[in-house]
C-alpha cells in the first residue's frame, strides 16, 4: 500500500514522496520576471526540508499576463539562465522541480486592478469586478499569439532543465475564463457549450504538450467548482474536463477551486478540497492533486493510503514549516532521506 513518503512514478520521472509544494506567487520578481536569489533561498529550503516536488509559482507566457508586476516570467529568453541555476540547486537536493505556467487575462497586473501598461485580455469584454479594467475580447488572431506563447515558454521550462509542467487553469486565470460561460460569452468556436468552451485549453495543452519531451509529465490545474457561481464550472464538468485532459496527454489533475469571481465559499475546512481530487480521480482514472488547508501528516498520509489522491499539495503549512516532510515522516514513522548537513538534528 502506498503511503505519503513512498516514491510516485509519472512517465518516466520518480517523485521521491507524495509531498508537493503547492505553486503560490511570490512576489518578489523583478520588473524584468527574472528569478531573484529571494526565490533561491525560498525554494531550496523547501527542497532540503525533502518536500518530493517544488512547484514554483504562477510564471507568466506574456508580459501582460502576469498576476502582479512582480510574479516570475517565461516570456523571453534572458529569464531562463537564473531559473536553470535555482533548478540545479533543487536537483542538487533530490527534488523534482516543476513550473506551473500562467497566463492571467482579466485578471492581470497593474498600478490598479487589470491596469496594465498593456490592456488586459480575456475570453469576452467583461472586467472580474469594480473596479477592475473591462479587458480586451480577444480576437482568434490574438488566441493564436498566446498559444504561440505558451509552447514558446514550454520550451524554455525545457531550457531550464524543470521536470514538470503544470499549465494553470484554475482560479479566473486565462484558461479558466475560458472554460466557464460566467466568463465567456463568445459566438465562435472557443465559445458555448462546454466541449467548444475547452477548445482554447486542449490547445493550450497539444502546444505544450508537442515541445514538452514524452519522458517527462505535464500537469494541469483547475479550479474544480466555481462554488456555486453562475456560468461557473461544477465537478461534474471538470470530471469531463479532465477526461478530455487525460486524452490530450496530461498526466495530473491538480484540483482547487475558485477565483473565477469575488465570491467565495462560505466556510473552508482542513482538507475541504480533498473530495475533489478523489471524485476527478475515480470517475476519470486521471492521477490527482489535493490541496487545501492540508497540515496534519496523519490526514496527508491518509489521503495517500485510501487513494484519494496520488500527490499532496501544501501551501501555507509550508510557509510556515520548510522542513514539514522531516518531521511528517518521523511522526508517522517512514522514512525520508535527510540532508547530510542536518543528520544530527535528526530523532532517532
Amino acid at each position: 500500500m502506498n503511503q505519503c513518503f513512498s516514491p510516485l512514478t509519472l512517465r518516466d520521472i520518480t517523485f521521491p514522496n507524495r509531498v508537493m509544494l503547492s505553486p503560490m506567487c511570490m512576489y518578489s520578481a523583478g520588473d524584468d520576471g527574472k528569478l531573484t536569489d529571494w526565490h533561491l533561498g525560498h525554494y531550496l529550503a523547501r527542497a532540503v526540508g525533502k518536500v518530493g516536488l517544488i512547484m514554483l509559482e504562477a510564471t507568466a507566457v506574456e508580459a501582460r499576463g502576469r498576476i502582479s508586476q512582480h510574479d516570475l516570467g517565461l516570456w523571453e529568453d534572458a529569464q531562463v539562465a537564473p531559473l536553470a541555476r535555482l533548478v540545479s540547486a533543487l536537483h542538487g537536493e533530490g527534488a523534482i522541480a516543476g513550473v506551473q505556467l500562467a497566463h492571467a487575462g482579466r485578471k492581470a497586473w497593474g498600478p490598479a486592478e487589470g491596469r496594465g501598461p498593456e490592456p488586459a485580455v480575456a475570453p469576452s469584454a467583461l472586467p472580474f469586478d469594480q473596479p477592475w479594467a473591462t479587458p480586451h475580447a480577444l480576437t482568434e488572431a490574438d488566441i493564436e499569439d498566446i498559444i504561440a506563447a505558451w509552447k514558446a515558454a514550454a520550451v524554455r521550462a525545457a531550457q531550464a532543465d524543470f521536470d514538470v509542467i503544470e499549465i494553470h487553469a484554475a482560479h479566473g486565470y486565462l484558461n479558466h475564463q475560458f472554460l466557464a460561460s460566467f466568463t465567456n460569452q463568445r459566438t465562435d468556436s472557443y465559445g458555448g457549450d462546454l466541449q467548444q468552451r475547452m477548445t482554447f485549453l486542449l490547445r493550450v495543452v497539444d502546444a505544450v504538450r508537442s515541445v514538452w519531451m514524452p519522458s517527462q509529465p505535464l500537469f494541469v490545474r483547475l479550479s474544480t467548482t466555481d462554488w456555486g457561481t453562475p456560468g461557473g464550472l461544477t465537478l461534474e464538468d471538470s470530471v469531463i474536463i479532465a477526461r478530455e485532459l487525460s486524452a490530450h496527454g496530461v498526466d495530473l489533475v491538480d484540483c482547487s477551486s475558485g477565483g473565477l469571481s469575488p465570491a467565495r465559499p462560505q466556510a473552508v475546512w482542513s482538507g475541504y478540497q480533498i473530495p475533489f481530487a478523489e471524485r476527478v480521480r475515480r470517475e476519470t482514472g486521471i492521477r490527482t492533486a489535493a490541496v487545501g488547508l492540508i497540515t496534519a501528516p496523519e490526514m496527508a498520509d491518509e489521503i495517500i493510503r485510501n487513494e484519494r489522491a496520488d500527490l499532496v499539495a501544501l501551501g501555507r503549512e509550508l510557509l510556515r514549516h520548510p522542513y514539514w516532510a522531516l518531521d511528517a515522516a518521523a511522526t508517522l514513522r517512514q522514512e525520508v532521506l535527510w540532508p547530510e548537513q542536518y543528520l544530527r538534528a535528526r530523532r532517532a
